[in-house]
């Protein structure tokens, strides 16, 4: 190669020009680009070779500056197209011949510079460059712009983050969700997320730790979460939003309601006195009571139940999705409904002054409080008051001459709880808190286990055994819902226990899981032979699945669920409703927690239920003001019943950790 030659070479990846001045070696050239700087080149380093006279390493950026008048990417396009429709190939002479009209060193090297960058149009094979196949160059042209469209989005979605970090509004776009649902993921579950490398790529940019608590404290600082945000609902996935889809048949179906495939069916009770009876703060009115006065003397209960399968079918968008849910979820901040709120709380609900659609049991008891008769039948119903437990009870006390179908139905549930204990069933009275958030400040009360709960809890059991004698008797596959029978200690272990919450609670620990499946079962904890679920359709999906089953048989169609297909199902929707409960205790324990934390100046008088792990000193310690059971390392004897003075020395809701100090030694 000769002294002069001008030639091209990569360095660190940049096209670089150098003068080739002498020999370096039996191989290498000395070559000496324009700021002087010495490079020992093998041949195979050399790109290109400018044709022309001998230069210098001061004419190099002239020639540079020269060629970048040639360059332009568009034409590249024009030469593929002409090539194309003529076959074979160029070299960077033939494609400066081409589209410049001249094979001089400027336009020559401008030609390979185009040919060296491009990437869609020509593929090099040897010293020749190939037009590539339409089909190819479209594919290579949609990944360009994709990549473009993504590198867009990504110095976009930065800059967004940037200004909500320093305070000013902005709006997110679309094409933020997938990396803001990256950090959620991330800041929920840490290593463990899937797709992690995108938050780990987003905290980098933004210079933020990578880590789970980096992505949370992210999340916090853009407005996007609070620092009490659910982080339990994010790890296991419960959905928070509803699709379009969804959401669009919900609007359909109440801008038009569709027929009503039972309508003829509907027996008319709009002429009885309803009432529905709740917390104050239940939005989804699934249940009613009401009292029928017979000609014979006898009383029928009615149990109204509501009818969500009046606006759905089993596999519709809505179906799919409330099976998908499983189950309403509360939350002391709020619940995640198992349908559209629109429809739950709506049309699907009792609600008061309507006529409403629901599934209605009417049943007539004995003396002893067994069912006697029984009906079932799609209804028309009215409902005429809506109460609460609290309304209710002052309305039985005060014994209220204008509501004696209130104190009938309260006296036929207190004749059923008595025959259900004859039946062996297990009842155990533990305290039960309500966690309420508004605004920040927590509430917590405890719930008093008045008459008004005890009879709708009776009613809604009553509605459960007709549902499940009736499977029995017509052989019905339905979501029967049993429990094995508890070995529980003897009269004599019990009776050496404190009465009351310690005694209940060793009771407890003796209590076997429920069990679901297609054909009756025993549930010893009630003392029926056959029970099912079926009073919450609109926020229990396993409820859901008995009014399908129930509403088919009666209509006298084709069941929509097999014994097979039903148990499988049955199966899949109790694990997902296990979880949505796991999510609820989760989330009530942090707030119950975070509760403690906040009063670090208050004295708990805790009472000891059982020993965690005695050699250890762990005790399960009552608060009994706020009906919070917690795990409490004590530092002196305590036998259970024992009554503490306790003070929270630390706390820490998003670890699950609390720690207590005994200020005295413990009172029985």
């Amino acid at each position: 190669m000769e002294k002069g030659t001008l030639v091209e070479f990569q360095s660190q990846g940049d096209r670089q020009l150098a003068v080739i001045d002498r020999p370096d070696g039996k191989k290498n050239f000395i070559a000496i680009a324009s700021d002087g700087r010495k490079h020992s080149l093998h041949p195979r380093q050399i790109t290109y070779t400018v044709v022309g006279n001998s230069y210098k390493p001061s004419e190099i950026e002239e020639l540079v500056k020269a060629a970048k008048e040639y360059i332009d990417p568009d034409s590249l396009e024009v030469a593929w197209e002409l090539v194309t429709e003529e076959g074979g190939s160029v070299t960077p002479q033939s494609l400066a011949e081409l589209l410049f009209s001249a094979t001089s060193a400027v336009p020559c090297y401008a030609a390979h510079c185009l040919l060296a960058d491009d990437k869609v149009f020509f593929k090099q094979k040897g010293d020749r460059y190939e037009p590539r196949p339409a089909s190819q160059v479209a594919d290579l042209q949609h990944q360009i712009t994709a990549e473009a469209q993504r590198r867009h989005e990504w110095e976009a979605f930065l800059e967004r983050a940037q200004q909500a970090l320093a305070g000013e509004p902005i709006e997110w776009q679309e094409s933020d969700r997938s990396r803001l649902d990256a950090l959620e993921r991330y800041a929920a579950s840490g290593a463990d997320a899937p797709g992690n490398a995108a938050a780990t790529e987003i905290l980098g940019a933004l210079h933020r730790p990578t880590t789970g608590q980096g992505a949370f404290q992210l999340l916090v600082d853009l407005g996007l979460w609070s620092l009490h945000e659910n982080l339990f609902l994010k790890q296991r996935q419960v959905p928070n939003r509803f699709s379009e889809k969804v959401l669009d048949m919900a609007n359909r179906l109440l801008d038009n309601p569709p027929p009503d495939n039972s309508y003829d069916d509907r027996l008319d009770l709009t002429h009885l006195k309803v009432c529905t009876i709740d917390d104050e703060s239940t939005q989804e009115i699934d249940d009613g009571l009401s009292i029928e006065f017979l000609e014979d003397g006898r009383q029928k209960i009615w149990i109204h139940i509501a009818d969500p399968t009046r606006w759905i079918q089993p596999g519709d968008p809505i179906d799919l999705e409330a099976r998908r849910r499983s189950t309403t979820i509360y939350l002391p901040t709020g619940m995640v409904p198992m349908f559209p709120t629109e429809l739950a709380t709506g049309s699907m609900s009792l609600v008061q002054g309507n006529v409403c659609c629901a599934l209605s049991f009417g049943v007539v008891l004995t003396d002893e409080g067994a069912i006697d008769t029984y009906t079932i039948c799609p209804s028309l119903i009215r409902p005429t008051y809506r109460l609460t437990y609290e309304d209710v009870d002052e309305l039985l006390q005060l014994d209220v001459e204008a509501e004696p179908e209130l104190r009938a139905i309260a006296n036929w549930a207190k004749k059923r709880l008595t025959w259900r204990q004859s039946q062996g069933s297990i009842s155990i009275q533990m305290p039960e808190s309500q966690i309420k958030v508004r605004d920040d400040e927590i509430i917590i009360s405890v719930l008093e286990s008045s008459q008004a709960r005890q009879t709708v809890a009776e009613m809604m059991i009553l509605a459960g055994e007709v549902t499940g004698r009736y499977g029995q008797e017509h052989e019905l596959p339905l979501p029967y819902r049993g429990q094995p029978q508890p070995e529980l200690p003897s009269e004599e272990e019990l009776m050496i226990l404190p009465a009351g919450p310690v005694r209940e609670c060793a009771i407890r620990r003796c209590m076997p899981r429920s069990e679901m499946g297609s054909t009756p079962l025993r549930h010893a904890g009630l003392g029926l032979n056959y029970y099912t679920q079926v009073t919450s359709p609109i926020r229990r999906y396993n409820d859901l699945i008995t009014h399908f089953q129930l509403k088919a048989h009666l209509r006298g169609d084709e069941l929509p669920f097999a014994s097979e297909v039903l148990q499988e199902l049955v199966q899949a929707v109790t694990t997902t409703a296990y979880e949505g409960t796991l999510v609820e205790r989760q989330t009530n324990r942090y707030w119950g927690l975070e509760f403690l934390k906040r009063q670090e100046d208050q004295v708990w008088q805790g009472l000891m239920l059982r020993w965690l792990r005695e050699h250890e000193n762990l005790g399960l310690v009552l608060l009994e003001e706020l009906g919070l059971e917690l795990p409490i390392r004590l530092n002196h004897p305590v036998e259970l019943g024992d009554r503490l003075d306790l003070k929270v020395t630390y706390a820490d809701p998003r670890q699950d950790i609390i720690q207590f100090a005994a200020l005295s030694e413990p009172a029985a």
